[in-house]
Order: C-alpha cells, then sequence, then structure tokens
C-alpha cells in the first residue's frame, strides 16, 4: 500500500525491565479527580461529575526525554498523575470488571498551559488548546499489572528543582481506577493500547525553562523531565 504522504510512526511507550513497547492509540484524561485539586482551583467536589478530556498519541514523551517550553502561553503548569494502561477494552464495561482490562501502570504529566485553560473557562470554549498540544504528556516506564501493588495510601507526587510541589496518596481519588474505566466506557469505545491520566492532587503550579521535574507514583518507574527555553529541538 502506498500513501500520499508519509505514514506517521507509532507512538509507544516502554515496557519496564523489557524490550517490548507498548503501542499507544488514544490519551484520554480526567480532569478535577482530586477534592484538594478541585478546592484549589476554584471547584466544589461534592457537585462536580468526572471531567475528560483527551491529548493525540504524538503529545507523548517517554525515555525521560526533554521538553520544549511551548508555543502560545506564558505559564505552563506541572500535574502529575497515575496513568492506566489498556490491554482491552469495550463499551458500558462494569466496574467488577474493569481491572481485567489493565495492561499496567506508570507516572505522567499532564502539561497544562494555564492561561489558556483560564481563558477557555471564562468564554466556555473547550480546553483543547490548553491541555492537546505539542509534548504535553510526558509519561514514564509502563509497569506490568502483575508487578504492581497500588492501593489506597500508595503516594503520588512531584518536585521542581528538588523542591517538593505536589503529594498525595491513591486514596485521595474522587473517582477510582475501576469507577473511571466503567464511567469513560459510557461515552467511547475503549481499546488496546489507550492510556487513561487519573487527575491530580493540589499544588499544581508553573514551570519555567531549565526547570528539572521529578514525578512518582509509589511502586513504579519515576519519570524525570526537563524543561527547554523555546525554539530549542529536543
Amino acid at each position: 500500500m502506498s500513501f500520499v504522504v508519509p505514514k506517521p510512526e507509532v507512538v509507544s511507550a516502554r515496557v519496564f525491565d523489557t524490550k517490548e513497547r507498548f503501542p499507544v492509540r488514544r490519551i484520554f484524561c480526567v480532569g478535577r479527580n482530586y477534592a484538594d485539586h478541585i478546592a484549589e482551583m476554584g471547584g466544589d467536589p461534592k457537585s462536580e461529575q468526572p471531567i475528560f478530556f483527551c491529548k493525540p498519541a504524538d503529545a507523548l514523551v517517554t525515555e525521560d526525554r526533554p521538553v520544549r517550553y511551548p508555543l502560545a502561553t506564558e505559564r505552563l503548569d506541572h500535574e502529575v498523575e497515575l496513568v492506566v494502561a489498556l490491554k482491552s477494552g469495550g463499551v458500558n464495561i462494569l466496574k467488577t470488571e474493569a481491572d481485567t482490562c489493565i495492561f499496567g501502570y506508570a507516572v505522567g504529566i499532564d502539561l497544562t498551559r494555564r492561561d489558556l485553560q483560564g481563558e477557555a473557562k471564562r468564554s466556555g470554549r473547550p480546553w483543547d488548546l490548553a491541555k492537546s498540544f505539542d509534548e504535553s504528556a510526558p509519561v514514564g516506564m509502563i509497569m506490568p499489572r502483575e508487578r504492581v501493588k497500588l492501593n489506597l495510601k500508595t503516594s503520588i507526587s512531584l518536585s521542581v528543582n528538588g523542591l517538593n510541589k505536589q503529594l498525595g496518596t491513591l486514596g485521595e481519588m474522587i473517582w477510582s481506577v475501576n469507577e473511571i474505566i466503567q464511567v469513560l466506557s459510557n461515552f467511547y469505545r475503549l481499546q488496546a493500547g489507550d492510556l487513561i491520566f487519573m487527575g491530580t492532587p493540589s499544588g499544581v503550579g508553573p514551570l519555567l525553562p531549565e526547570d528539572v521535574v521529578e514525578a512518582s507514583v509509589q511502586g513504579l518507574p519515576p519519570l524525570t523531565l526537563r524543561i527547554l527555553d523555546r525554539g530549542l529541538v529536543n
């Protein structure tokens, strides 16, 4: 088969302790899944339903590669998140069966052009320009599910230049992984290769060129990220 333009490469993330890779189909993200983060953004945790948005697969950044400070923003924010990688899917998945769809877990950073998000909220526009830009989805190595022991006390954290900025536990999530898979499958046909960013605890804040970011979820391979100046090539 011939194509009229070069065929895009398959986007993939490394699987921990193997030479295998996880091909990425879609990147789903959950907004406002930690009560303290909803509060710091001015919302009411008790009245909020899950908010979903997507990033393009080629927004993925792996192998601890540096990220260029994005175009058209003066406020780039970090949001550390648990990332769920699916090996299967479907529609209207039962909560009790959702974990059978999971291949593994990773730590990720939902990079956000916060000034553009603020403008979108004020005008009632979608969040695409704030969330779905190039290199906006750094992800660490994926750990297969059978090798991971996550629980409500599992810590999630992020530091910038060695200073702690975000710290929480997975037990602080409003909706669990299984609940999010269930709800998301009511709107999309989930499939193998999908990633789900599960939301961030409080403490989100700005990043500057030359900042070094370290993100972690207890029991998973950590993620280190350096922010390059605008125009610098990775």
